[in-house]
Parts: structure tokens; C-alpha cells; sequence
């Protein structure tokens, strides 16, 4: 409902228009009612109305000074005036003043109606208006901390014009002084993938809170500034120093312990690690740009400074001469490494493999993805030499799908120099054991293979070689040398002697016996049976049957 004030000297005036007319039709309640302009405005001083019908002559204070005051203090009130039709004067005076309207007396209802129903109007859309102005200030309100988080991450780039600086910073209110000293800090989750793993989405998102609110908890007691998820299972914030007049090696040791804060309450309340990256310091906000990148930088280097720890810039020496990023070591490491392979030899493995993770810890600059490139190069080198060996397997091919992704997981070099040095003395192991065993064992082997196997008539020496984890040729070089008769010979042997077997039982047709031992062409089993035994199976049949 909207508030109405009637303001008129004529008592029969104010009480006609509250009796004989239906204001609630309108949406409107009268709040009161004043006999004059002086005694109206001291009304609205004690409640506001939405809309004013006041008379223009009045003794005291007229409707024209009343309007003005009104304009002037309440410039939302609609305001109509009530005249005679003598007034013209007056009419012109109202109009300066931005009355909405006027009606002359005596009082036309009608008329009335018409003016009403056009001031509703405009204070429907004010109303209207207003709300969807305190709505948006909800909503701004509430999106505040995206805001600013927004605002932060673009002044640790490149998207804010320092002219625009001062200025965001008093509408965010926050709390950064733009001629300050500030660093940038990483915070990074260690095992990002194994913490994620065993974590519901709601159990992540609790936890992201956590580490927000810790980190913030503690900024905000040691030093000043603000800290924002800025991907998963990575935070980054702005810090400031606490004074100006701070010194800054005080400054700098008090970054270290907050660091230091950071980490133990992280790891004593959430049981998780993190490592901790820290840019170079800079004056001026407006100076920001880059400085999260040398945190991130710092972070990275955690793949071979190991985790869970704080890491600053100017810490990180510099890079050593000679690494494996110019091609050749790669090449001759390769070769070392298959020839400690082939050869079963697990100290020469292991001293190659120091050869590599030393150079990798020489070439820091090319980081975690380099190193990660390069043991799984090393990786699929030993993979392929055990394929060239037929030493696969679904036992090993399992074993190596877990080793891959566990490379893949993996945020320290030496985490994966343990996994990969792990999985290349196994397969040393097992090429060792393929080498040595007994030829009589082979030979064993191979013949419960065509024993349980002879019917299949695509059986190779090449799916034996398969199944005893060595190449065709090797399998046969060593059945040759064991037995004096070849692999092939000893197959044909096992199916004449299944083949005979079934020739003495009358119920088995010759073609019948040919598909059984493996043959499918019974012209091709006459022909070998007869070169085996001296007569054809018919002739065969017909002597034992």
C-alpha cells in the first residue's frame, strides 16, 4: 500500500475526499491528514508518505513552499495539487516545482480516478525499480568474494590498469595499500590425485574450505593480505607486510614462519602435505604481474626437492651444464639399458639408471613434465624388449598398466625413479629366469603344450614360443638340440599315434579321424599316415580291425 498526506485549510475538503472516495481501489492508505503546509511538512519529518494531495492557498505555508521543501528533502515524494480554477498563477508555479499533477475544485471523483491511476503507476515502476536495485545489491553483495578473488588473480597478471587500481580496491574493501611491499605464495596440495581419490565431491569441497580458511586464519594474524582457491587442490595469495616501518629482513623472516605456519596446521588438522612456492618481493600493487608465476615456478621444483616443502625463489641454484636434454645421453642411455636388460645384469641396471636421475636433477628448468617424459621412455623401452622376447603376459601387462599410472601420478622425481627402478629388476628377474632354466624343462613344457593342444590345426611353433616366454626360433633351436627331431616333427608324431588309436575303433570314419588330429585335408592325412607308418589308415583299419 502506498501512503497518502491530505493537506487543505477547508475541513469539509479533507473530509470529503477520506469519505467519498476509495482510495484502497488504488493501492493507497491515508497515513494522515494537516490543515496547513507548515504542520504537513512537520508530518512528513516524523513519517514519509508516498504521495502528497495538498491544497495550493493555504494561510500559513502554501502548497508551492510545501512542494519545495518536499523536493528538497523527500525529491521521491509524487506530489498533486488541489486548486481553484482562479489559480492560474499558482498552477505555473506548481509545474516548477514538479508536482505530477492537479485537480480543480470542487473535487471531480472522476477526475481524480484519472490522476491517481497515472501516479500509481509511476510509483509502481519506482517501487519496482528499487527493488530490483536491492536485489542487485544482494546479489553483488553475495558474489563479493568472486569479486575480489577475480580482482586479486588479475593483478597477479596483467589485467588491471594501475590508474584503476586504487579504486576497485575501495569498492572490494579490501585491505591492501597500494604503495606496499608484497609477495605472491602458492599453496599446493602433495598427492593431489591419491587425496582426491578417496574423497566424495562434497568431502573435496569441505576440504578446499579448510585449506582456505586455515591459510586465511593465519595471513590474516601474521601479516596481512588474502588467499583464493585458484584451481583444484592449488592456492594462491597476496601478502603484505604488516607495517611500513618493519625491516625487510623481519619482513621476509616473517613470510618464512607464516609459510612454516601454513604448512604444520595444514598437516596437523586435515592430515594432508602441501609444498609451498614464494615469489621475489615487489613494491606496489601495480607490480604484481608475474609474481605468481615465479611462485608456481617454485612449486615445481618440488619434483626433485621432494614434497611438503617451502620453497623460495632466490633458494633454487641454478642449473647444471649437461643434461640429457641434448638427444645423444638419451640415445646411449637406451642402449644401456637394453643391454643391462638382455644381459639380466641388475647392478649395471641400477648404476645407469643413477646416470639418468643425475642428469634429470641437472636439468631443473625443463621440470616435473620432462622428468615424467623421460622415465616413461625408459619405460616403454623395457616394455618393448620384453614384447620382442614374447615375455608377455596378462600378469605382466596388468602389473604394467599399474606402473604407468602410477608414473603418471607421481609429483617427485624420486618417487618415480623408485617405480620405475622397481619394475625394471623385475623384468631383469624375469629375463634373468628365461635364460637359465633347464632346456629339459622347455622341453617338457613344449611337449604338454602340443599334447594338450594337437587338434588345433593353426598351432604354431610361434604360439608355443608365446606360452614359454621365448622367440619361435630359440624354442626350436633348443627342442632340436634336446630331442633330435624338430618341433613340427614331434607334433606330427603325437597326432599319427591319436590318429591310430582311432583307426582300431570301427565307430570313426576316416574323415571324422582327420578333423580330430587337426588336418583338414584327409587326401593331405593319407598321404602324411601312410609316409609315417608304411600303409594307409584304411589299410591300417583293416589289419587290426
Amino acid at each position: 500500500m502506498y501512503k497518502l498526506l491530505i493537506v487543505d485549510d477547508e475541513t469539509t475538503v479533507r473530509m470529503g475526499l477520506q469519505a467519498y472516495f476509495n482510495w484502497s481501489s488504488f493501492g493507497i492508505e491515508i497515513m494522515g491528514e494537516a490543515d496547513d503546509g507548515d504542520v504537513a511538512f512537520d508530518m512528513i519529518g516524523q513519517e514519509v508518505p508516498d504521495l502528497v494531495l495538498t491544497d495550493v492557498r493555504m494561510p500559513n505555508m502554501d502548497g508551492i513552499t510545501l512542494a519545495r521543501l518536499i523536493n528538497e528533502h523527500y525529491p521521491h515524494v509524487k506530489i498533486i495539487f488541489v486548486s481553484g480554477h482562479d489559480d492560474a498563477d499558482y498552477l505555473k508555479s506548481a509545474m516548477k516545482v514538479s508536482a505530477v499533477d492537479y485537480i480543480f475544485k470542487p473535487v471531480n471523483l472522476e477526475e481524480l480516478s484519472s490522476v491517481l491511476r497515472h501516479v500509481v503507476s509511476d510509483l509502481d515502476e519506482q517501487r519496482a525499480e528499487q527493488q530490483r536495485k536491492e536485489e542487485l545489491q544482494v546479489r553483488l553483495k553475495e558474489g563479493m568474494p568472486v569479486l575480489r578473488e577475480k580482482f586479486l588473480l588479475s593483478l597477479m597478471g596483467s589485467g588491471v590498469q594501475k590508474q584503476d587500481i586504487r579504486e576497485r580496491v575501495q569498492f572490494l574493501e579490501l585491505s591492501l595499500p597500494e604503495e606496499a611491499s608484497y609477495w605472491v605464495i602458492v599453496i599446493s596440495v602433495d598427492d593431489l590425485s591419491a587425496v582426491m581419490s578417496v574423497r566424495s565431491e562434497r568431502d573435496r569441497q569441505l576440504l578446499w574450505y579448510s585449506i582456505n580458511n586455515i591459510c586465511q586464519e593465519l595471513i590474516d594474524s601474521h601479516m596481512g593480505g588474502y588467499v583464493f582457491e585458484y584451481q583444484t587442490g592449488e592456492f594462491a595469495g597476496i601478502l603484505r607486510k604488516s607495517t611500513d616501518s618493519e625491516m625487510p629482513g623481519d619482513a621476509a623472516e616473517g613470510l618464512l614462519e607464516l609459510a612454516s605456519r601454513i604448512r604444520d596446521n595444514l598437516e596437523r588438522w586435515l592430515k594432508i602435505s602441501v609444498t609451498i612456492g614464494i615469489s621475489d618481493r615487489v613494491t606496489g600493487l601495480g607490480n604484481l604481474g608475474g609474481c605468481y608465476k615465479q611462485a608456481r615456478e617454485a612449486v615445481n621444483h618440488k619434483w626433485y626437492l621432494g614434497k611438503n616443502r617451502i620453497i623460495t625463489m632466490d633458494s633454487l641454484e641454478s642449473p647444471e651444464p649437461g643434461s640429457l636434454s641434448g638427444g645423444r645421453n638419451e640415445f646411449v642411455y637406451d642402449e644401456e639399458l637394453t643391454s643391462a636388460l638382455k644381459a639380466a645384469n641388475p647392478e649395471k641396471l641400477r648404476e645407469v639408471l643413477d646416470a639418468i636421475f643425475a642428469d634429470l636433477n641437472r636439468n631443473r628448468p625443463d621440470g616435473l613434465k620432462y622428468g615424467r617424459n623421460v622415465c616413461m621412455q625408459i619405460f616403454l623401452a623395457a616394455g618393448q624388449l620384453l614384447l620382442e622376447l614374447n615375455m608377455q603376459s596378462e600378469e605382466l601387462e596388468s602389473a604394467e598398466a599399474a606402473v604407468w599410472e602410477s608414473l603418471l601420478d607421481r609429483e617427485t622425481v624420486g618417487e618415480m625413479r623408485l617405480i620405475l627402478e622397481a619394475y625394471l629388476l623385475a623384468a631383469c628377474e624375469r629375463i634373468g629366469e628365461r635364460r637359465t632354466g633347464k632346456v629339459a624343462n622347455l622341453v617338457e613344457r613344449v611337449r604338454v603344450i602340443i599334447d594338450r593342444d594337437y587338434s588345433n590345426g593353426s598351432l604354431t611353433v610361434r604360439d608355443i614360443g608365446k606360452e614359454v616366454f621365448l622367440t619361435p626360433t630359440y624354442v626350436s633351436l633348443l627342442y632340436k638340440q634336446e630331442t633330435g627331431q624338430t618341433v613340427g616333427e614331434y607334433m606330427t608324431q603325437v597326432r599319427m599315434e591319436k590318429a591310430k588309436e582311432m583307426l582300431r575303433d570301427p565307430q570313426y570314419k576316416f574323415y571324422d579321424i582327420c578333423y580330430a588330429i587337426g588336418y583338414t585335408d584327409p587326401s593331405y592325412f593319407t598321404k602324411l599316415f601312410k609316409k609315417m607308418t608304411g600303409v594307409t589308415p584304411s589299410g591300417y583299419r583293416e589289419k587290426y580291425v
